[in-house]
């Protein structure tokens, strides 16, 4: 075994171009089990850079081209050469599985260290000390972590033979799946040896999103671009009105797509409803989403690869790296936000078939959504300010909980700032936490406007691949700056509706039914926030029992498919305050009868008893709404309705958005029980209470409302709220 210094001088004579490639062909051949298989167009010249060239490589690709064969037959001749095994950084547990799985299988030593697997990193580490391994898989967060990269990075450093930047588009925040982790890779590049190749490789990649890719591999990049049209794709769009005819023609159509395949979702609640219904109606699909058990989900990816389910119904989560090659069908029920994440979630299918469907259901719903997540992941100057302002001050190590408690923001968005500071070199994670580098830091506020801009840039052109009369595929591929671009004469446009676009009245039916489906389970908080005494309020640890709220009922969550419509537009901005149309009313009453007696999923009032009154929470946007619900159910229920709570210090302060810690401090004592309420409840001294609202996120207004009504001598306090936000 011999380090890479050494390497670099056996490879600075390295065999001829002729030799090389017959050598090359040789791995090949072993790998796939075939004897005369042969290289694709660009697979043998990127091999040849990196083997005996040693030069830096980007390849963009199309899915299915072969992206891992170049990197496992360069690994293995780089061996033979006397190299160290080849690190590959790879951005998902899934993807790592199917490429060890067939890096095993072509012959290849090839092992992971990642988060599922830490009972096995000791016996990687004595493989890796015993030169048993010819290619290692990381994590991109593998290379922050303090422990890893203090004291095994540099010993892998030191002995790497190749660098593998797989999925490199997520190193670009131009790209459509930008991670911070990701840009750590440009520090490890940096310290590697100038001998050491680095490969790059990704099949979704604009022009824009190639030459940042570029800058950070460093001078003399050799970029291999091939056609990324996708001849075994049939695409298709079919627009229909509404959730309900969408989830019809799922029902109606599902049986008649081809193979196995899978249905995307923008949302988690949309792949959840989705599934259900489908399943109801004899399909075998499952769910598969952020949510999905990290265990379910492998045996899920398993079920799909054997043909043991119809489709997976997933969001995103399910995307790169999954490899089907047969998968028969990709369904969008809803459109991704570019034609970029299109392009690579509908490359999971085809991919070793001759054909395979391709079909978008677009909804009227997409661009709330695509905003939504747009703005979620931009980083905001004064969130930055106050976390180094907070790191600053703490002078030592902060861990991200108590960050958390001393700065606005949730637990997901201040790990993504701290990593997009640390890129930036104002912070480092070391043992204990996060700590302030002292480093100026400067927010460019002009890059996150034009990135701000491409995002927009590509929803309309999302909108536009709707719209098209052309072919779908050459747009699409148009888009990803492909010089090849060309009419497919496969998709609806070309060769037309390949598609039936009928619709089962009884699935309409069902669909309908489960879109009407009303009420979940509004979980009570049960413990107040960590640090609260930092910001004045002077409560800590689990909320008293004769405090807290009983778990309440929410009609649906604002990304539901079917009453979330609704209530969208009900609390769109500027939508004007007015009565409860009588039909949500309608439901909100079956929600109580369901609560009442338990549903088969929940059980009822959960010894709480029916409740003796019904109180509203004081609303400043939509009082007449949060009034006419309160009155409606009074009525139907014969339940008396006490009147409001009242806003107290001038009411609620913040906005949504924040962490549990200072939404808390915003609403304290700003809720509370006024004379006349308190009087009217002094005949129902120890019986429950109805609590009513309209919209509710961090569920903490509730918990101090229901509070005040515990302290006034309510018993339970059982709230029912419209919707949920998230």
């Amino acid at each position: 075994m011999v380090d890479t210094q050494n390497a670099a001088l056996l490879s600075a004579s390295p065999d001829s171009p002729s030799a090389t490639k017959s050598q090359a062909l040789e791995v090949l051949r072993e790998l796939v089990g075939h004897p005369a298989a042969d290289f694709h167009d660009g697979q043998f010249e990127a091999i040849e850079a990196l083997v005996d060239g040693g030069r830096r490589a980007l390849v963009v690709q199309r899915t299915g081209w072969g992206k891992s064969a170049v990197y496992f037959v360069a690994s293995l001749l780089l061996r033979r050469r006397g190299a160290g095994p080849t690190l590959i950084v790879s951005p998902l547990l899934a993807l790592m599985r199917d490429q060890v799985a067939a890096a095993g299988r072509a012959g290849v030593r090839a092992v992971a260290i990642n988060s599922a697997n830490q009972l096995e990193w000791d016996t990687v580490r004595e493989q890796l000390a015993a030169d048993e391994v010819d290619v290692l898989l990381v994590s991109p967060e593998r290379l922050t972590n303090p422990s890893f990269r203090e004291n095994q990075l540099p010993e892998l450093i030191r002995r790497t033979g190749l660098l593998v930047i797989d999925e490199a588009h997520c190193i670009s925040d131009w790209g459509h799946d930008f991670r911070p982790d990701y840009r750590r890779i440009a520090d490890l590049i940096t310290q590697l040896p100038e001998s050491v190749p680095v490969l790059a490789t990704t099949a979704t990649a604009n022009s824009r999103v190639v030459h940042d890719i570029e800058e950070q591999l460093g001078a003399g990049v050799l970029t291999i671009r091939g056609t990324l049209g996708r001849d075994s794709l049939r695409l298709g769009v079919l627009a229909l009105p509404n959730s309900r005819e969408r989830l019809g023609w799922l029902l109606t159509h599902l049986a008649d797509l081809p193979g196995s395949g899978i249905i995307y979702t923008l949302t988690v609640s949309a792949a959840e409803d989705t599934a259900r219904l489908l399943a109801e109606a004899g399909h075998t699909v499952q769910a598969y989403t952020g949510r999905t058990d990290p265990a379910d989900r492998e045996r899920a990816e398993q079920m799909l690869k054997d043909n043991q389910v119809k489709a997976l119904v997933a969001t995103s989560a399910l995307g790169m790296g999954f490899d089907k090659p047969d998968l028969g069908f990709v369904v969008h029920l809803g459109a991704p936000s570019s034609p970029v994440a299109y392009y690579q979630q509908v490359g999971r299918a085809g991919r070793g078939a001759a054909n395979a469907d391709v079909l978008l259901l677009p909804g009227s719903e997409d661009r709330d959504i695509w905003q939504y997540f747009a703005t979620a992941s931009m980083p905001s100057e004064a969130k930055a300010t106050a976390v180094l302002t907070a790191l600053a001050e703490a002078g030592t190590a902060v861990s991200t909980v108590a960050l958390e408690a001393r700065v606005d923001l949730r637990r997901t968005p201040l790990e993504l700032l701290l990593k997009v500071l640390a890129v930036d070199g104002a912070v480092e994670r070391v043992g204990g936490g996060w700590r302030s580098t002292g480093q100026p830091w400067f927010y460019d506020a002009e890059r996150y406007r034009r990135i701000a801009e491409a995002r927009v840039d590509e929803q309309d052109s999302m909108v536009i691949y709707q719209d098209t009369a052309g072919c779908r595929m050459e747009y699409i591929t148009s888009v990803l700056d492909d010089e090849t671009a060309h009419p497919c004469g496969r998709c609806d446009n070309c060769a037309g509706r390949w598609f039936r676009a009928d619709i089962a009245a009884d699935a309409t039916a069902a669909a309908g039914q489960t879109l009407t489906r009303a009420g979940g389970v509004l979980e009570a908080r049960l413990q107040w926030p960590s640090g609260m005494d930092r910001l004045g309020v002077p409560v800590k640890g689990k909320i008293k029992s004769d405090e807290g709220l009983a778990d309440g009922r929410v009609l649906a969550r604002l990304t539901d498919l079917g009453w979330g419509g609704a209530l969208r537009e009900l609390f769109a901005a500027g939508a004007a305050d007015r009565p409860v149309d009588p039909a949500m009313l309608q439901a909100c009453v079956q929600v109580l009868r369901e609560w009442a007696t338990g549903d088969g999923r929940n059980p009822g009032w959960s010894g709480a008893g029916r409740p003796a009154a019904i109180v509203s929470m004081p609303s400043r946007s939509k009082p007449e709404l949060v009034r006419s619900l309160a009155q409606g159910i009074s009525d139907i229920g014969r339940i008396p309705y006490l009147g409001e709570l009242a806003l107290g210090h001038g009411g609620p302060t913040g906005s949504r958005g924040g962490n549990s810690a200072y939404r808390l401090a915003a609403v304290w004592d700003r809720v509370v029980v006024g004379p006349e309420l308190d009087a009217a409840m002094a005949s129902l001294r120890g019986q429950g209470v109805m609590l009513i609202d309209d919209l509710v996120d961090s569920r903490w207004t509730l918990t101090v409302a229901g509070r005040a009504l515990r302290q006034a001598g309510a018993g339970a306090v059982l709230p029912l709220v419209l919707a949920q936000a998230g």
